[in-house]
């Protein structure tokens, strides 16, 4: 079976190579700091190595005057290290909150080779803001999408199998809940609650899972008839374990090619509430806030641009990524 659903899968080559530079852009963002990061990723000094990366270095330890943590974008502190020693800084020279003060035009300024990406409003990389933003972002939806899809696989199950009343109650208990206008409640909750990763977490997670639980509701329904289901009852079979270990495998098909979908509208919602202002704390590395640098300086091409870029790829590689699954768990085919 995982065979056959391999060469299917491959087969979908759009969908096949999406998956792979997917998988790519994740593992990479995920080692951010090794990759964006103003501060060096080794340095070696009197005979002595740090990781200032993973450690808190004074100083005073290379010869300075503060006992405080070192800056080592100071000119100072590098001259200071470079007589006794060396230091190797990431590819990308700045975090996501360092400020390049050294441009030569006002923020936002244009790409350089300083600055592949440019600057934004307040001089700081655009590149390295869209690496962490990438990899918050993923975190995020992947997080979404996990607990989502164990609330709406519970609540789908529970529906498709015990039907009746049960599912009677459930189902004009989505509908009410589906026909509230979603995104304009998580802009009234978030203007009342202090923003962060995870409540913003629980209040898309109040909403996210609703997508995924008709699926798995009519598969259940599906299979509840099956010959195998009326055996396992026969053989007094608890009702656990008929939905666990018998109807959920053979429902995981349909949930397992949806969830890309729900990885993509939860990174799409973090996105426009970043975007108005009330998405994740200001200062983090987001792409809503990028793009809304971009609608606020229209002169700063490279801005919108870049955000715009950025998450249409990630939203077009879960697509295709989702379509991919959906043909190769497709029996038909």
């Amino acid at each position: 079976m995982s065979q056959t659903f391999t060469k299917k899968f491959k087969k979908n080559r759009r969908g096949y190579f999406s998956f792979i530079i997917l998988a790519t852009i994740f593992l990479v963002t995920v080692f951010a700091e090794f990759l964006a990061n103003d501060k060096p990723l080794v340095v070696h000094f009197n005979n002595k190595f740090y990781f200032p990366i993973i450690q808190n270095i004074p100083e005073k330890n290379f010869g300075g005057e503060f006992e405080t943590q070192t800056d080592f974008r100071d000119p100072a502190v590098q001259e200071l290290i470079n007589k006794n020693g060396w230091m190797v800084f990431a590819p990308i020279p700045f975090s996501y909150h360092t400020i390049n003060f050294n441009i030569k035009t006002p923020a936002p300024s244009k790409p350089t080779f300083t600055n592949l990406l440019g600057t934004d409003d307040n001089g700081r990389d655009v590149l390295a803001r869209v690496i962490y933003g990438i990899r918050i972002s993923l975190i995020f939806g992947l997080t979404l999408t996990f607990f989502s899809a164990i609330l709406g696989i519970f609540l789908g199950a529970i529906q498709g199998y015990f039907g009746g009343l049960c599912d009677l109650i459930l189902q004009r208990f989505l509908e009410i809940w589906s026909s509230m206008p979603v995104l304009f409640l998580l802009i009234i909750l978030s203007s009342i609650i202090t923003p962060s990763f995870f409540t913003l977490l629980i209040l898309m997670l109040f909403f996210s899972w609703m997508s995924l639980v008709s699926y798995v509701r009519a598969e259940f329904l599906r299979l509840r008839n099956f010959d195998f289901v009326r055996a396992s009852k026969a053989l007094g079979a608890s009702n656990s374990r008929i939905i666990f270990r018998h109807i959920l495998p053979n429902a995981s098909p349909v949930i397992l090619a949806n969830l890309p979908f729900l990885l993509a509208g939860s990174i799409a919602t973090l996105t426009s509430l970043d975007f108005l202002g009330l998405g994740l704390p200001i200062g983090s590395p987001s792409l809503g806030e990028l793009l809304a640098q971009g609608k606020n300086n229209l002169n700063a091409y490279w801005l919108g641009i870049s955000g715009f870029v950025t998450i249409t790829t990630i939203l077009t590689l879960l697509v295709f990524i989702g379509e991919a699954l959906r043909d190769a768990f497709d029996t038909r085919k």
